[in-house]
């Protein structure tokens, strides 16, 4: 896998900041177990400082969301910019671009080796000195949330928003559309020239656990399913099957007039995301 989008310029919408201890965000490219650069930011959220000097105290206590994108999205994009600030009235923040995404090196497998992304993200969190870590996916970052919870276990809430519950969908319109971009050459032409997102060429092999069998791995950790009941790509099935795998550690909130992922995740449904994570992780 390439490990950088030659020729990419970003315009990035995050003033990175240095590791002094000052207030404000820190951008960070982080390296994944199998040798790819993800671009990732940190917002400290509502920690306090003291005596002006961005000495605050430690984080150890705070909850961290770390915020999985969806397919095409990236860190910069002002829809995850927008959650991120949302978030990080209830704690800190870690954001970043899947491979394959933006700045990010590598190319997108779709959700496969996305959980190494999201894992050294949650690393960078820790080694930031925070113990207490969620996790919030959204549509293929929903996946990748519930993936990683059941293989690498240790986090200490999981919120998936709009994502499948099974693999190879195409029951819609929207996820017709995307089968192409994503198995078709002109598809990833559209993909990395139009969507600024570089895909991969191979096939799965093996086919990675689907997010309806990794949801039973996922506990003790407790679990929100969150999607809306005009979701274009993915009807209600998925989330009942979801949180049907769950069972007792796990919830289901299917929105009414909702849509798909990050662009119709409103500031309401965020607050309460952060309640529901502060309660559990906090």
């Amino acid at each position: 896998m390439s490990d950088g989008p030659a020729g990419h310029v970003v315009r990035s919408t995050v003033r990175p900041n240095s590791e002094t201890g000052r207030k404000g965000p820190l951008r960070r490219f982080l390296r994944t177990s199998d040798g790819v650069r993800i671009d990732s930011v940190y917002d400290p959220g509502p920690v306090v400082y003291e005596n002006g000097s961005g000495a605050g105290s430690s984080p150890a206590g705070d909850p961290v969301f770390v915020v999985a994108h969806g397919f095409t999205g990236d860190v910069d994009r002002p829809h995850l910019r927008r959650i991120a600030e949302a978030l990080a009235r209830h704690g800190a923040v870690v954001t970043f671009s899947f491979r394959g995404h933006g700045a990010s090196g590598g190319r997108s497998t779709v959700g496969d080796r996305e959980v190494l992304d999201l894992a050294a993200a949650v690393a960078w969190a820790r080694d930031l000195g925070h113990a207490r870590v969620a996790t919030v996916g959204f549509s293929m970052g929903g996946s990748v949330v519930l993936r990683h919870a059941a293989l690498h276990r240790g986090v200490d809430a999981v919120v998936s928003v709009s994502s499948p519950a099974r693999w190879y969908y195409r029951g819609t319109a929207p996820m017709r559309r995307l089968h192409w971009l994503v198995t078709r050459p002109e598809g990833r032409v559209v993909g990395r020239y139009g969507f600024r997102t570089r895909i991969h060429h191979r096939d799965w092999n093996p086919v990675p656990l689907s997010p309806v069998e990794a949801v039973p791995r996922i506990a003790p950790a407790p679990l929100l399913v969150v999607h809306g009941d005009s979701d274009g790509y993915f009807p209600v099935d998925h989330p009942r099957m979801l949180a049907e795998a769950a069972g007792d550690h796990g919830e289901l909130w299917l929105e009414p007039g909702m849509g798909h992922a990050e662009h119709a995740t409103g500031e309401d449904l965020l607050r309460r995301i952060g309640d529901w994570v502060t309660a559990r992780a906090g």
